[in-house]
């Protein structure tokens, strides 16, 4: 009896391995322009999932995980997609801009699932600086008076 139900658990394992899941980058029609210090820390933490130029994780291609992935990639593009940014209106902009500093500041992105397996994507402190100026969220800075 039980190895008949290992037998059927593994049969169902191979079985779902066949269910097709998308795993594709549409091409990229508006990217975002940003400082490159900005775009860095975007290319290395944020682009597999808002963007169309997701790189693909071994793990993504073993189900019932890759159903997953590729859910959290499409929800992700939906809400934010910097390889798109260009479509949105200057308020959503404005707006996105915003929130990518507000999901920062409380931790959610990178979300706590994500950077055990892709360590290079935590934000340190500089890489948190660096998205609140470019939110604009940093309070205006005073006015430097040169001398002469």
């Amino acid at each position: 009896m039980r190895r008949r139900l290992l037998l059927g658990v593994a049969a169902i394992l191979i079985a779902v391995q066949f269910v097709p899941v998308n795993r594709g980058n549409p091409p990229v029609t508006g990217e975002i322009s940003a400082p490159p210090q900005v775009q860095a820390v975007f290319e290395r933490s944020c682009y597999d999932c808002h963007s169309n130029e997701t790189r693909w994780p071994w793990y993504s291609r073993v189900a019932p995980v890759s159903w997953l992935v590729a859910h959290d990639v499409e929800e992700a593009r939906e809400h934010l997609n910097f390889s798109e940014w260009r479509a949105y209106s200057t308020e959503k902009q404005r707006k996105l801009r915003e929130e990518v500093w507000e999901e920062v500041e409380e931790g959610e992105m990178p979300r706590w699932f994500y950077t055990p397996l892709h360590p290079e994507a935590a934000l340190d402190q500089r890489d948190q600086e660096l998205l609140r100026l470019w939110s604009g969220q940093a309070e205006a800075a005073p006015p430097t008076v040169l001398h002469e």
